[in-house]
């Protein structure tokens, strides 16, 4: 049963799915009033606990403690009620890199009462468009520095009236921060139900039509008070670093969420290049990294080289399977683990992870507080210990799609179905073998191309790789292996038959990669994820 609203605009309460398509939602330990908004508990409540002094947030040459950025925000939210009209449930659009003022801008949007759209700046007109019309979308803030394909989504949207400028550097100079520097410090938050929409989340998936994922503010809250209290135990004290866009959850939970809810400092980056971050946890002793395995590698490498990474307390993997041979070599260089999990936009964050004093290679660990989760078959039974079937979760938050017919196929029974696979061992621990659509058939084996990779990066000739199910008209399909070299080794057949064999020496032989194709790089995403449905498409080609 939802609670009370403070949204006049109530077109995201008006297209929530039906209650009985939603999944079930276990809430104990999880208690707010019923009036709750995220951004004051984020900023205002932070200096009412005494953290005003504290620093929230680094970036662009510049920190702000928790009372500046609390001031700014409330500037900013002013201007968003008393300028540009914006009315409790509007939709608001926020377009920029990583950087604070984007944080500032969600933020103020969420004290006025807004459901906030974050978006990165790689998103050209037309996916925009996708976002803004889906959403009914009139009002977007935009990074001055990315004007251009807001203003044509602008011209070609049905529903943007107005797209305002704000300057992502730390200059304050453009509309939106004009207006602001006129306004008072002080400023009433909406009072938001804790069940009134906060963020819309998009994510494509396969099929490329983008869904919106519909979190609360409580959710907000969750994600930070369950995974980030319990398996982080984050601190004040802590200095947070990631490469994560905030327009994703990973990354506005990872770096922003999390730390302004415990006094924490957030550092942020525009371009977060494993360099990059590297040197901020060098500069600013960084105490907690979100990233992706491909990053950690990287770092791995830098190390080797004099980098100093010993502040690191926490190093998280989520976004991408983390392969042993990383996780074995990062506890033998820094004495400290690496925590796998694994998360979704539908659930906003992480729902199964390893903990500080119980972790292990090859497995992403047990549910957060909170969730519960298990392995079904196809026929929707649960799959025995050891077997692997699709990863089924349920806990405090889950998916709620924006008017999307495909709420029926992501919840069923009551379970979130992630479109992972996984098995669970006879000591409760979840293992990932593949994402649904990446488990590979072949003459009768499934086989998890995780696995295949996994054996592969620990030979020394491999710097990267990405294996995929190629077509294959004897066996239906075959293992295919995208492989970058380390530097200075030269791809030939002899290489390509020696990795051959090793694989054969680790894994069963059945699962060697038939295919080997050398590449100079991997397609990723702005997370690091290595996108398998374009090598896929090569190799459907034959490229």
């Amino acid at each position: 049963m939802l609670g009370p609203s403070a949204h006049t605009d109530t077109f995201t309460r008006d297209n929530l799915p039906p209650e009985d398509q939603w999944p079930d939602f276990l809430l104990d330990g999880f208690d707010y009033p019923d009036y709750l908004n995220a951004g004051y508990e984020l900023t205002d409540a932070m200096v009412e606990k005494g953290f005003g002094d504290n620093i929230a947030l680094i970036g662009n040459g510049r920190q702000r403690t928790y009372k500046e950025l609390t001031d700014w925000t409330n500037r900013l939210a002013h201007v968003l009620v008393e300028d540009l009209g914006v009315r409790p449930g509007n939709r608001v659009l926020i377009r920029s890199a990583n950087n604070p003022a984007m944080v500032a801008c969600w933020l103020a949007a969420t004290k006025a009462g807004a459901v906030v759209v974050n978006t990165m700046p790689m998103l050209r007109a037309g996916e925009l468009t996708k976002h803004v019309d889906k959403a009914e979308i009139q009002l977007a803030l935009c990074d001055t520095r990315l004007m251009e394909e807001m203003e044509i989504c602008a011209r070609d949207s049905r529903f943007l009236k107005r797209v305002v400028g704000f300057d992502g550097t730390s200059n304050h100079d453009a509309e939106l921060d004009r207006l602001a520097l006129q306004k008072p410090v002080k400023f009433d938050c909406v009072k938001t139900g804790r069940d009134d929409v906060a963020l819309l989340g998009f994510t494509s998936g396969s099929t490329g039509d983008p869904k919106a994922t519909m979190h609360f503010h409580r959710d907000l809250m969750i994600i930070a008070d369950g995974y980030a209290q319990e398996v982080l135990d984050v601190q004040p004290e802590d200095v947070f670093v990631g490469s994560p866009p905030l327009a994703f959850t990973f990354g506005l939970g990872g770096l922003a969420v999390f730390p302004l809810r415990f006094g924490a400092t957030a550092t942020l980056l525009e371009q977060a290049s494993p360099t990059g971050m590297i040197e901020i946890i060098e500069t600013y002793k960084a105490t907690v990294c979100f990233t992706a395995p491909t990053a950690y590698r990287v770092m791995l490498r830098a190390m080797e080289d004099g980098a100093d990474l010993s502040s690191l307390r926490a190093a998280v993997s989520a976004g991408e399977t983390l392969p042993k041979p990383v996780y074995d070599e990062w506890i033998a260089r820094t004495g400290k683990p690496m925590l796998d999990g694994i998360g979704a936009t539908e659930m906003l964050h992480i729902f199964i992870s390893n903990r500080f004093d119980d972790h292990r290679p090859a497995c992403t660990g047990r549910p957060v507080k909170g969730y519960e989760a298990k392995v079904l078959n196809h026929d929707g039974s649960e799959a025995a210990v050891g077997e692997v079937g699709r990863l089924a979760v349920r806990g405090p938050t889950g998916c709620r799609y924006l008017d999307d017919v495909r709420q029926k196929k992501y919840v069923l029974d009551g379970w979130n179905i992630t479109g992972d696979s996984f098995y669970k061992d006879d000591g409760g621990y979840f293992h990932f073998a593949a994402r649904n659509d990446d488990m590979i058939l072949s003459a009768g084996y499934n086989i998890a191309g995780p696995e295949v990779e996994a054996a592969l990066l620990a030979h020394e000739a491999v710097a990267e790789c990405a294996v995929v199910g190629a077509p294959d008209p004897d066996r239906g399909e075959i293992v295919q292996a995208h492989i970058v070299l380390a530097q200075g080794v030269t791809a030939d057949d002899a290489l390509r038959e020696a990795l051959q064999n090793h694989v054969k020496s680790v894994i069963a032989p059945y699962k060697y990669p038939r295919s080997i194709r050398f590449c100079e790089s991997l397609p990723k995403t702005a997370t690091g994820k290595i996108q398998r449905f374009k090598l896929k498409t090569l190799s459907t080609k034959g490229v």
